[in-house]
Parts: structure tokens; C-alpha cells; sequence
């Protein structure tokens, strides 16, 4: 008798636990699922989600623990946080000398190679300076890129979004940083003299962050490891590893088989969704939808869940969001087909389904318009 009113009084309880509140861009509040369909592929399309979402409702499902293979490395941004130790550069004018090279007026004045190239219209990559000629040394914050740090540890240390410091640093594919280079910080949204840990609670990882911040910085005259197939353990999240170069022939392929249950793009009340989701029973298969090499697998952003991220070559990657199993590990080459988790409700899911994305570069692609049946 007294189990029962325990059990009693802990589900009573348990109705009264307050949810978090999934962000726009990946999770909205959790309509009633729809039925699943088994079938092929469609693209049947439910817009009572929309209305729900508009609503403000917050889920009530609870959040799903991801499984992820044993020994997995924790991401270097997580386990090697990076010290806010940029330098101050006053705008200047720098006169070439004998003897002197863009990287040497770096070293120098503090500020980065690449600024000075851009500011003052020298081609990259010889930067070939002229004794004599007058050099704008553009003000700034630039921190000095340590082997293995990564751009979202960087980002994190200072509080600013690293697609700011993509853009402020003209980066481009394949964003992989090299020890002792100078990168430019644009100002922090948060005050100045804030503490570490505050700094860091400004910044809000997301896919791009992964694709483009992801690896750890190169030393010098260091090279990528290539991927292996069957890896014996994780790869060291200190190790950059090397992307393809080329998309292999034969398309793209439908990860699992189900209904399409929101499409891509801005929804109803405003939210963007930079992917689909398809329904499926729970522990369905996923697939590698081409060939490529794992960039990332983990639960690093609640919204998704269980998450693995592909790249393809020719600036193709492909994203596996709310899984429940992840069967493969950051480095791992995969082939077209191959089964590299299984499906789930985490994260924040309306119910047993996967998050699936397509970008070109760092754009989201309409997955439909490129999936095969």
C-alpha cells in the first residue's frame, strides 16, 4: 500500500517539471504526432504543427539520452577551453624595410597577416611587399592561434558568434586554422571585463559553428590524417582530419523511409527550419546519404539531439539530427547507404523522427530537390 502512494505521488510530481523552452531554429513545440507511414518517401505535409508552434506551447515529452559509442572524444572546444588573451592594435602606417615580409609586419605590429593583406590589396597567398611602401595597419583585437585550438573554443572565450569571425576574417573551405596565425575578434554583445564563464554563456553552438569552427588548428607544416573506414578507436579531437575533395557519383539517397512531416524553410509563425523531418518508428536505420567522411557526432546542441554531421567534398554536407544511437565516430569514412545510427526522439523532436539537412558550403539546400526515390 505505502508503494503505491509513493509511485502515486511520484507521477503526480513528475507532470509538474518544468520544460526549457526549444529554440526557432531547430525545435518548436510539440504538436500531436501524426500517424507514421512505413512507405517509400512522400511529401505529405501536416501544418498543424505550424499552428501549435505560433501558439507558444511549450513540449512536455522529456528529454531522451543519446547513445554514442564507447570512448568517444569529447570535442576539443569542450575539453580545451581557449584563454581571452587577444592583443590591441592601434590603426597605423607600417614603411616596408629591407629584409622585411607581410608576416614579419605582422609579428611586429600585432595584427594579422591577412588584415594587411586585405586592407592594403596585397595578393594572397605570396603577400609580396615592396621596400618603401606604405602599409595601413588596420586596428583591432587579434588573437594568436595556438596548435588545436578551435574556432568555436575562440569564438567561446571571447563571446562572440564565430560567423562574426568568419566574416570579419574573410575565411573561407575549408576553415581549418594554422598555429600562429593572427585572427581578428569583433567586439563581444556582452560587457567588457565580463568573466570567462560569461562570456562563454553568450555563445550558442549551431551547425554552421561545427562546419566551419570544428577543427583544431593545424601546426606548422602539419597535414590533416586521413579518414579510415574501420577506426580501432575514436579519433583524438586534437587531430584535424581531412575532408573529401570530390562528391561521389550517384546522388544523394533518402536516409530513412518515412513522411515528410515539415518541409523546408521559414514556417507559419516566423521559424526557420534549415532541413526536414521525417517521421519513423523508433530505431529505424539511418543511412549515409553519400559517401564522405564524419565531421561530428555527439549531443552538442540540445535542440537536435543525438547529431551527425557528414561532409561529402565539392562543399556538400549532409546533417542527422534527434537520433538515439550514433554508430559512428568523428573521422570515420562512410560509404553511400551505410547504416550510421538509428533513429529516435531527442533532443527537441515532436515525436520518433529525423532531422535531415543538405548545405552547400555553409547554405541549407532543399533536401527534396535533391534526394533519389
Amino acid at each position: 500500500m505505502r508503494g503505491a502512494v509513493v509511485a502515486a505521488t511520484a507521477l503526480m510530481l513528475g507532470g509538474c517539471i518544468p520544460r526549457m523552452e526549444p529554440p526557432t531554429d531547430y525545435g518548436r513545440p510539440a504538436p500531436p504526432p501524426p500517424p507514421l507511414d512505413h512507405g517509400p518517401p512522400t511529401t505529405d505535409f501536416t501544418p498543424h504543427d505550424e499552428a501549435v508552434a505560433a501558439q507558444g506551447t511549450a513540449p512536455t515529452r522529456p528529454v531522451t539520452r543519446v547513445a554514442v559509442p564507447g570512448a568517444a572524444a569529447r570535442p576539443l572546444w569542450e575539453a580545451r577551453p581557449v584563454e581571452a588573451d587577444a592583443r590591441s592594435v592601434e590603426a597605423s602606417t607600417y614603411v616596408v624595410r629591407p629584409g622585411d615580409t607581410l608576416r614579419g609586419i605582422a609579428e611586429r605590429t600585432g595584427a594579422g597577416v591577412d588584415a594587411i593583406a586585405r586592407a592594403n590589396g596585397i595578393a594572397a597567398p605570396a603577400y609580396v611587399v615592396r621596400i618603401g611602401q606604405r602599409l595601413t595597419i588596420p586596428a583591432g583585437r587579434y588573437h594568436l592561434v595556438r596548435t588545436g585550438q578551435t574556432g568555436i573554443a575562440i569564438a567561446r572565450a571571447y563571446g562572440v558568434e564565430w560567423s562574426r569571425i568568419v566574416a570579419a576574417n574573410g575565411l573561407e573551405e575549408p576553415y581549418v586554422l594554422r598555429a600562429g596565425q593572427r585572427i581578428l575578434i569583433p567586439e563581444a554583445a556582452v560587457a567588457p571585463g565580463s568573466r570567462a564563464a560569461e562570456r562563454a554563456a553568450a555563445f550558442r553552438l549551431d551547425v554552421d559553428d561545427i562546419l566551419t569552427g570544428g577543427e583544431p588548428a593545424l601546426a606548422k607544416n602539419a597535414a590533416p590524417v586521413r579518414p579510415v573506414a574501420r577506426p580501432k578507436r575514436p579519433l583524438p579531437a586534437t587531430v584535424p582530419v581531412a575532408p573529401p575533395r570530390q562528391l561521389a557519383g550517384g546522388g544523394f539517397l533518402w536516409p530513412v523511409d518515412g513522411r515528410v512531416v515539415r518541409r523546408f524553410g521559414p514556417g507559419r509563425s516566423g521559424e526557420r527550419n534549415d532541413g526536414i523531418k521525417i517521421a519513423v518508428p523508433l530505431n529505424t536505420p539511418i543511412r549515409a546519404t553519400s559517401a564522405g567522411v564524419v565531421a561530428y557526432a555527439g549531443d552538442g546542441i540540445a535542440a537536435l539531439g543525438g547529431l551527425i554531421i557528414i561532409k561529402h567534398g565539392d562543399g556538400w554536407t549532409s546533417v542527422y539530427g534527434h537520433a538515439a544511437k550514433l554508430l559512428v565516430t568523428r573521422g570515420q569514412s562512410v560509404t553511400r547507404g551505410q547504416v550510421i545510427g538509428l533513429s529516435g526522439d531527442t533532443g527537441f523532436a515532436d515525436q520518433p523522427e529525423l532531422h535531415f539537412e543538405l548545405r552547400k558550403g555553409r547554405t541549407p539546400v532543399d533536401p527534396q530537390g535533391q534526394l533519389r526515390r
